[in-house]
């Protein structure tokens, strides 16, 4: 284990974050805020300790697969240590665990919160909570790796893979460092085009900021205590659409930027994930039709509330936990399937869920035929041992982690479906849940120490289950 390397690269995971948190304080400047003080120190204690670590390059640059899941799952728990202090510090969120959950919800895209009435947070805290949000979305480490020379010598991939949602992770051009570039301009170019269109429809430029954030990053977190129910269809209608854009896997968009639309249009996971929000919208839309004045009004909130539980995104014009059981029950499904890979969506994504379909349905054929041979495709190309392998430890690590962290929650003495879909909204990085986490309700009634097993929950569906585990593995920091 490199632990030189890895302390280096934990101190610029700290200098980013000190940068970052020149946002917030501009905000505080502006809105003439004294809080915004806080941001200032927390700065000053990050990027002081983040200056001592990475002062000096250490002579062994060589960093493997342990030492990169090891890196990216520490640095998610720096990170949101720090990004918790103004809001414990400042009172404003004045238990840390609560301060905790709520920063460890926004960077890992979440969207659930502790808040009560979130309307009572200053301008500067609540944009500092939706920018975690764009930050976590493509990942610190990501933004890290396109703008500097970390390890090199190919070792960036191991960084790379650890943080990066789906089976596999590959390369959009030869180098990890211009793929990261590419995959944060496509991020950044498509959060602008959003501030534009919601600016056009007249939403105060605040709001548009915030929203976008939480849009782009697939988190959630509004800053009225109605979600986003305030707001007009139009502007809902924008978010709904740039929600499912954020779902896509950014190789699609990639594609078309270098003019290979074809490509591009025959992406097997884009188009199921895209089937799947079609067919999800028309079933909940007739289900829900005798609610709403007019037939287009309940395809617009069934529209929302699809496109917001598949890319994991959290945000509410209607309190869906009203409607049918079977909307409901579609709407659970959906957390569980999440976005496509290569996204800023979270769950299980429509790449495993395809690649288990395809393995039942290669077994069913093995059944009837047990002499043949039969291959495995995705996308067009066949999928090596080593993909299908790791998928299917992902569902029983997934699987554990779930149970485990269930059982644990029941302790509180809430109901099932209360507990269920906590731990599911958490876990496949969601926001709200149903009964008394959903969505008009919120995580506060929790103890800590079920507030503890969703933080680790959240990070866990962040960082695809393993980089979380291997932290609690002894053999990770035995001595070779």
């Amino acid at each position: 284990m490199n632990i030189r390397m890895i302390l280096y690269f934990l101190g610029w995971v700290m200098n980013i974050e000190a940068v970052l948190m020149l946002l917030p304080c501009m905000t505080a400047l502006i809105y003439q805020e004294s809080c915004g003080l806080w941001f200032l120190a927390v700065m000053a204690v990050c990027g002081g300790l983040g200056i001592f670590l990475t002062f000096r390059k250490p002579q062994n640059t060589v960093f493997y697969a342990k030492e990169g899941f090891v890196s990216v799952a520490m640095s998610w728990v720096v990170l949101s240590f720090f990004g918790a202090l103004p809001f414990y510090l400042s009172r404003e969120i004045p238990v840390f665990e609560d301060a905790l959950f709520e920063v460890i919800s926004g960077f890992t895209t979440t969207g659930s919160s502790i808040l009560t009435s979130v309307e009572e947070l200053s301008r500067c805290m609540l944009l500092w909570r939706s920018f975690t949000h764009w930050i976590g979305g493509m990942g610190v480490i990501v933004f890290m790796l396109a703008v500097l020379p970390l390890a090199g010598g190919g070792y960036n991939m191991h960084i790379m893979r650890a943080e990066s949602p789906g089976p596999s992770v590959g390369k959009l051009v030869p180098k990890v460092r211009a793929t990261a570039k590419l995959l944060y301009l496509l991020y950044f170019g498509l959060t602008v085009i959003q501030i534009l269109l919601l600016l056009a429809s007249k939403m105060p430029v605040f709001d548009t900021l915030c929203l976008s954030f939480g849009t782009a990053g697939t988190g959630g977190f509004g800053i009225l205590n109605d979600s986003i129910a305030s707001y007009t269809m139009v502007q809902q209608a924008i978010i709904t659409v740039f929600m499912i854009i954020f779902g896509v896997n950014f190789n699609v968009y990639y594609l078309f930027w270098i003019r290979k639309p074809k490509d591009a249009l025959c992406c097997e996971e884009a188009r199921v994930y895209l089937g799947i929000i079609a067919l999800s919208v028309l079933a909940i839309t007739l289900n829900i039709r005798q609610m709403f004045p007019g037939i287009f009004e309940a395809f617009h909130h069934a529209a929302f509330q699809v496109a917001t539980i598949i890319t994991t995104t959290g945000y509410a014009t209607k309190d869906f936990d009203l409607w049918p059981e079977f909307s409901k029950t579609i709407l659970v499904l959906l957390m569980f399937v999440g976005a496509c890979a290569g996204s800023t969506g979270g769950g299980m994504k429509v790449s495993r869920i395809l690649i288990g379909l395809k393995q039942v349905k290669k077994e069913l054929g093995s059944l009837f035929h047990p002499q043949s041979v039969k291959i495995i495709k995705l996308e067009g190309k066949k999928l090596e041992h080593d993909i299908i392998r790791s998928v299917n430890a992902y569902f029983i690590a997934y699987a554990l982690v779930f149970a485990v962290s269930l059982l644990l929650v029941s302790l509180d003495n809430f109901d099932f479906t209360t507990n269920f879909t906590a731990v599911a909204a958490t876990m496949n990085n969601i926001g709200p849940g149903l009964s008394s986490v959903g969505p008009t309700c919120n995580f506060s009634g929790f103890s800590p120490l079920s507030k503890y097993i969703f933080m680790f929950d959240m990070l866990a569906g962040r960082l695809e289950v393993f980089p979380m585990l291997l932290l609690f593995a002894p053999s990770t920091w035995r001595r070779q």
